[in-house]
């Protein structure tokens, strides 16, 4: 019950953060929700590489927020027969910053990819993953605040590639 109200506070929070006033690195960020998932990464052997980031106006809360959770999902679900991996990476086209994490997990079926990013959406049950549903909705509401792109690539039993477009 306390990571649900938890996770929905920030939900209710992402809005309510006024423009950014400065440039925020996006490695910082990285590096702090690494931080944040030290024992998760470390109780699952999972391997995370990144490529250089950029530095784009978007608070470095958010950017933080938004590797978190697509990071730790990446842990939670993956593969059980390897090695969690996952890297991190970001191309510019034109006047976007496209991110990706790109993971070796259990992968998501067609059918289901737009509907993981809103509110209370799950595919497994409770028992199976632990969570609130509510981690991937708080990264759509993150990218919509700065009129971004969020969505999924992914290849059932082989993975996913979670990409989000924001603003130069």
């Amino acid at each position: 019950m306390e990571a649900l109200v938890r996770d929905l506070l920030t939900y209710c929070q992402v809005t309510k953060m006024n423009a950014p006033l400065e440039i925020s690195d996006a490695e910082v960020a990285l590096q702090t929700a690494l931080a944040n998932l030290t024992a998760t990464i470390s109780e699952t052997g999972a391997r995370v590489t990144t490529d250089k980031l950029p530095h784009l106006p978007v608070h470095i809360l958010h950017l933080q927020q938004l590797f978190q959770h697509l990071i730790g999902n990446a842990i939670k679900f993956r593969s059980p027969v390897r090695l969690p991996t996952v890297h991190v990476s970001a191309e510019r086209q034109r006047e976007w910053w496209v991110f990706s994490v790109i993971d070796n997990g259990i992968g998501i079926e067609l059918e289901y990819r737009e509907r993981i990013f809103g509110l209370f959406r799950r595919l497994h049950t409770i028992d199976d993953y632990p969570g609130t549903g509510i981690g991937l909705a708080i990264c759509k509401r993150i990218v919509d605040r700065y009129d971004g792109r969020i969505w999924v690539d992914s290849v059932l039993g082989q993975g996913s590639a979670f990409r989000f477009a924001l603003p130069t």
